[in-house]
């Protein structure tokens, strides 16, 4: 097992763990808000997606799923498409309203599909590339890759929470 391999268990166990908890909710339950404001198991597992599709299309030079697959028309978000959660207020967070949990799971697997490719791809060397100057120190691609999986370990416990408040 190498490098390449451990990026590769992290991000399919985040994605296991977002399968197991949409299994069987109601899109009422994907779309409820803790506190009636707080992020939604929806946003949490939109969000994890448009994390991994945005950096892995940027480090890959490919378009993103969200919109070569037309996730973006399928979802029809009162949001900019090129809205990835990232410093959502509460407001816009409400806005990722899921209609049917199947299309957020199966926009999810596609994300974790092209982060697998892409990190097949990868020779394990490429992992010291400097991929982000703006750092300091600069961003290797392997810290990169790190962080998209810590990421998505993070929330997709925060929607485990959140399931387990459903009310």
């Amino acid at each position: 097992m190498d490098a390449r391999d451990v990026l590769i268990d992290g991000i399919e166990r985040s994605c296991e763990v977002c399968h197991g908890l949409l299994d069987g909710l109601t899109a009422d339950q994907v779309n409820w808000r803790p506190g009636g404001d707080h992020n939604s198991i929806g946003w949490l597992v939109w969000h994890i997606a448009r994390e991994q599709d945005v950096q892995i299309a940027a480090l890959a030079g490919s378009e993103q799923a969200w919109t070569a697959k037309g996730w973006v028309d399928r979802f029809a978000l009162d949001l900019p498409a090129g809205s990835m959660g990232y410093g959502h207020t509460a407001e816009e967070a409400g806005r990722v309203v899921v209609h049917d949990p199947c299309l957020l799971s199966g926009y999810l697997d596609d994300a974790v599909d092209a982060t697998i490719r892409y990190l097949k791809s990868l020779d394990e060397g490429s992992l010291q590339d400097v991929v982000d100057q703006r750092w300091d120190p600069p961003v290797t691609r392997g810290v990169r890759l790190v962080s998209v999986v810590d990421d998505a370990s993070q929330h997709a416990g925060q929607a485990a929470y959140v399931r387990g408040l459903l009310p």
